[in-house]
């Protein structure tokens, strides 16, 4: 299989599938099998009495559920990563879950933050502009928990993996993490950031970060991004590793490269610095065919993540919503592809 084809591969998407809980936003699925056999979702939540966005930004909490098929549907189990207060770094927000086994351990990254102000009232008009927000979003960093069971308990470190850099292209914060854990236990995480511009903040990079074990520490492979952002916009990278280096699939935020707005591309690397576009470069869109034999244009599809057995991708679990895109929409779930192999 050519796990840059990726488009190609895709089968009609189950009804009923996937992971949706009733009064909550759902986000951010990521997948693996546990040592019952079963398949873990690790996914992000947040109440429907916030807004979708930015209320993830105040109370995300991360959860897992469970189903007996990569498909689902998924039925919750618990709450992983609970707000612990505003002292901690990720005290008030987790999101971005994203689920790895290596050896016997799970290694489950993350993006938390926190805010010192008052729990967010309902009725309040949250905005991106409430200070709430503002403070959130410049504390968003990246961080690891780990366990020896899919069912924790979760150790999570009290300090980021991943700061961010006075002057840098990340300056502002780091967030998204996509993490390759190879054979030896070395680590290429591919992140997010932002640069501070002045008061604010830049559009969204990708940088590239190595470290020689999943605890860490973590340093950033260059001081420049790893794809020039005057030519590529993208976020929600996913990598994984091939015999002749890594691939990539990620959301093209502007359709200058795959020619979709908010659809799927693909990249290549050697090394994990250097990454080119791939020569095929559109890897999934917001167009989904479902096994009713309907073919639905998804308000969004976000956040890819690719479920591997047995060395290879089987499953491409998103982010999705319903309405016309820009989180207009009155539902949001975890949606799972499966793929031809």
């Amino acid at each position: 299989m050519d796990e840059l084809n990726l488009i190609d591969r895709l089968k009609a998407a189950p009804r009923g599938g996937g992971f949706a809980m009733e009064g909550y936003w759902v986000w951010c699925g990521s997948v693996a099998q546990g040592e019952d056999g079963r398949y873990h979702m690790f996914a992000s939540r947040w109440p429907k009495t916030l807004p979708m966005h930015p209320g993830w930004l105040v109370q995300s909490e991360i959860v897992r559920a469970v189903s007996d098929t990569p498909e689902g549907p998924y039925a919750f189990q618990e709450i992983v990563l609970p707000a612990r207060g505003a002292e901690y770094w990720d005290g008030r927000c987790t999101h971005n879950p994203h689920i790895v086994k290596f050896q016997d351990q799970y290694l489950l990254y993350y993006m938390g933050t926190t805010h010192p102000f008052a729990d967010i009232n309902p009725d309040d008009n949250l905005t991106l502009s409430r200070p709430e927000v503002v403070v959130a979003r410049s504390n968003k960093r990246i961080g690891l928990a780990t366990a020896s069971s899919v069912k924790g308990p979760w150790r999570r470190l009290d300090s980021p993996i991943l700061g961010v850099r006075p002057g840098r292209f990340d300056s502002y914060l780091t967030s998204n993490p996509a993490p390759c854990i190879n054979e030896d236990g070395s680590v290429l995480l591919i992140y997010k950031s932002r640069r501070y511009e002045g008061h604010r903040y830049s559009d969204m990079f990708l940088g590239a970060a190595w470290a020689e074990r999943p605890e860490g520490p973590y340093r950033p492979m260059a001081d420049e991004p790893i794809f020039d952002p005057s030519e590529v916009h993208l976020e929600d990278p996913f990598i994984w590793r091939t015999a002749d280096g890594y691939r990539m699939i990620a959301k093209d935020m502007d359709g200058r490269i795959g020619g979709e707005r908010h659809g799927g591309i693909a990249a290549v690397s050697i090394d994990g610095l250097h990454w080119s576009i791939s020569s095929e470069a559109k890897s999934y869109s917001r167009r989904v065919l479902w096994d009713d034999g309907k073919t639905v244009t998804m308000g969004n599809f976000e956040r890819p993540f690719l479920l591997f057995q047995d060395g290879r991708p089987t499953h491409l679990i998103a982010a999705t919503a319903d309405g016309e895109g820009e989180f207009s929409g009155s539902n949001t779930w975890n949606m799972v592809i499966p793929l031809q192999t």
